[in-house]
């Protein structure tokens, strides 16, 4: 057994020498049979913890993110896919093929619509390629759901099992796509730019974006899906199955072959009892009235403990930004892109020591005005407890001009009952 670990140890060890050769500029031709030879043995979960084991060494995540785009390119002829055939249909990783398998479709499409506007003449409109163009890629824009699934599903249940590399590395790639594939489709929806100017955006961003995507469905099957495969429990596949449907699919349906083993929940999962009363100082309520109190807040609330943890987050009728049951009990830091996550410190930082007690911004997304706060929670001897993150829709509210002072309902009485 010894030997093994420390065989698996070397490797992963050669695996950081030549990824870190390739970053400082040596032929990738001259390290491609050592990568051979090593990939043979090694497993997508060693690939993983090279990964991680660079990570920790200081180096950061934009650099690690650059290092394994290279490093993907050097062995995605010589690492073997696993078959996923056999899986049933609806299966989260069969699912996820499926999805992988539309986007490249998809991407291809993309480019060649891309040399067709390239061949129109450069001082005209850009015609039925440039709209060609924008209709693929308002298709495209779904693997931002693909991803999304990725980072709050796939990624905190791997976090259980001590493998946080991956998820780094890939929620920065993941950022980066979704960057160039809105500054593409900005410039494609300017109504009156010409052909030529169209086609140098796509050249500045668009194609980079593309093959960014292109390179993820790699890394994906290559790397994700086989460790995944290889970790995960079947319990935790079906929690991946029962939380999926309030983040949508990427340009597939899934099937409806696969079902979960019971039970789905995670064992560390209590429910109090329901006829119980919890007191407080200001009344008391039960555990219905207090479930249905947190699903009719005309605000999202999540809940980080002292200890960085996500503990609670409402249920509300439109959340504004989704939450998974599977990121209960995960740190913070990995609930957001890597981009963020120093402003996450700050503010955790500044609760906790005592320096601050509110955070707050405000964003525009997807036509409304959200608004974000984040609050210290702390006992009545000032002891910090955690955060709580407090966000809400402000369209409307902004809007109110004047009084009402007259009862008036909103809702039409049909869809109150429906």
């Amino acid at each position: 057994m010894s030997e093994l670990i420390n065989n698996r140890a070397a490797r992963i060890e050669t695996l950081k020498r030549i990824i870190q050769q390739l970053h400082r500029g040596d032929d990738p031709e001259r390290v491609r049979h050592e990568l051979t030879e090593i990939v043979k043995t090694a497993d997508a979960g060693e690939i993983a913890a090279m990964e991680q084991e660079i990570i920790a060494s200081g180096v950061p995540v934009e650099e690690i993110k650059s290092m394994c785009d290279l490093h993907a390119r050097v062995v995605q002829d010589i690492l073997s896919k696993p078959n996923l055939d056999a899986l049933p249909a609806g299966h989260p990783a069969e699912t996820l093929r499926r999805e992988n398998v539309a986007i490249r479709r998809v991407v291809s499409q993309m480019r060649e619509a891309a040399a067709a506007l390239a061949a129109q003449p450069a001082d005209g409109p850009g015609g039925e390629p440039r709209m060609r163009l924008l209709h693929l890629l308002s298709e495209l824009m779904d693997v931002d759901k693909h991803y999304r699934r990725k980072e709050d599903l796939f990624f905190s249940i791997l976090e259980r099992h001590g493998i946080t590399g991956p998820s780094k590395v890939m929620w920065a790639v993941h950022d980066e796509a979704r960057k160039r594939l809105k500054a593409l489709e900005e410039a494609l929806r300017v109504p009156d730019a010409t052909a030529g100017e169209y086609s140098q955006v796509y050249e500045q961003v668009g194609a980079e974006g593309l093959l960014i995507v292109d390179r993820m469905v790699d890394k994906e099957e290559q790397i994700l899906l086989p460790m995944m495969l290889q970790t995960l429990t079947e319990d935790e596949w079906g929690e991946i199955w029962t939380q999926s449907p309030p983040y949508g699919w990427c340009l597939v349906e899934p099937g409806n072959v696969y079902r979960p083993p019971l039970p789905i929940l995670p064992e560390r999962t209590i429910e109090p009892p329901r006829d119980r009363a919890m007191v407080f100082p200001t009344g008391m309520l039960d555990f219905e009235q207090l479930l249905g109190l947190f699903r009719t807040l005309p605000v999202d609330i999540t809940f980080v403990d002292a200890d960085d943890r996500v503990r609670f987050f409402s249920e509300g009728p439109e959340r504004i930004f989704a939450r998974s049951k599977a990121i209960i009990g995960r740190k913070v830091q990995h609930c957001h892109p890597p981009g963020s996550v120093h402003i996450v410190d700050q503010i955790v930082g500044d609760f906790r020591a005592g320096r601050q007690s509110v955070a707050e911004f405000w964003i525009q997304l997807h036509g409304k005005f959200v608004h974000i706060r984040y609050f210290a929670v702390r006992d009545e001897q000032g002891r910090y407890l955690g955060t709580l993150e407090v966000t809400q829709d402000l369209t409307r509210l902004r809007a109110l001009q004047g009084e009402r002072r007259l009862l008036q309902y909103d809702t039409p009485v049909a869809e109150r009952h429906a």
